[in-house]
């Protein structure tokens, strides 16, 4: 009988884990020795942090993603075939939302091999709940073009396709953040609401929502923090 895979949540900073990991979670992620994450160093500081006695150098890890052996995610699928239980963990909130976990659920399906989402944060699901924007109908669009021309394009198609009531959600690497907000109030129009979520689940929370009129009277410094963006023309 083959075993399950978990995709497993991790917090979104250093957070205290029981403050946004439900004691299940907790525990399943511990019970488990085979684990697919983005980088091993930050998987095994995570379950040191959920118990400092967690046996990380008898437990496997495979990495996965854009530098990882493209065939990582078989290997760990051939020992979940045999029985073995299995997690994926993402560096911060939910594998598999911009973050490569995706491939190892969508194998396992394809496998017939059973997927088990546990609770946790997840920063997308978390911002849009608390921006007051369109929450029954939305598109999550992840990382937008790193070059200027191609991002701005991004922006007006987005605002564009927000017009007809659907919300547009988008993130960025925290140290692109001031260009990206330079750059979204530079070319969507005065009405559309924008939505900035920063620091979601940490002590500097911020969470805030105005048109995009309002944010040239403000422009917020988010300096390096991660961040959730979300238009609505």
């Amino acid at each position: 009988m083959s075993g399950t895979v978990y995709m497993i949540p991790v917090t979104l900073g250093d957070s205290d884990p029981e403050m946004t990991i439900p004691r299940g979670t907790r525990e399943i992620t511990l019970s488990l020795r085979l684990f697919a994450v983005e980088d091993i160093r930050s998987a095994r500081r995570w379950l040191k942090r959920l118990d400092r006695t967690f046996p990380v150098d008898s437990t496997t890890f495979f990495p996965i993603g854009k530098h990882a052996d493209p065939s990582n995610p078989f290997k760990i699928l051939d020992s979940v075939s045999k029985g073995v239980d299995a997690g994926v963990m993402s560096e911060a909130g939910m594998p598999g939302l911009a973050d490569p976990g995706n491939i190892i659920a969508a194998e396992a399906h394809r496998r017939g091999i059973r997927v088990i989402p546990l609770t946790g944060p997840s920063s997308v699901m978390l911002a849009l709940v608390a921006s007051g924007l369109n929450g029954q109908s939305f598109a999550f669009h992840g990382y937008l073009p790193v070059d200027k021309a191609g991002r701005k394009k991004a922006i007006k198609d987005l605002e564009r396709c927000s017009s007809g009531g659907q919300t547009q959600i988008f993130m960025e690497t925290p140290f692109r953040n001031a260009k990206m907000v330079e750059e979204i109030l530079s070319v969507c129009m005065p009405a559309t609401r924008l939505c900035i979520a920063a620091d979601i689940t940490l002590s500097g929370e911020e969470i805030r929502t105005m048109s995009v009129a309002e944010w040239r009277k403000q422009v917020p410094v988010l300096d390096k923090r991660p961040a959730i963006f979300m238009i609505l023309a």
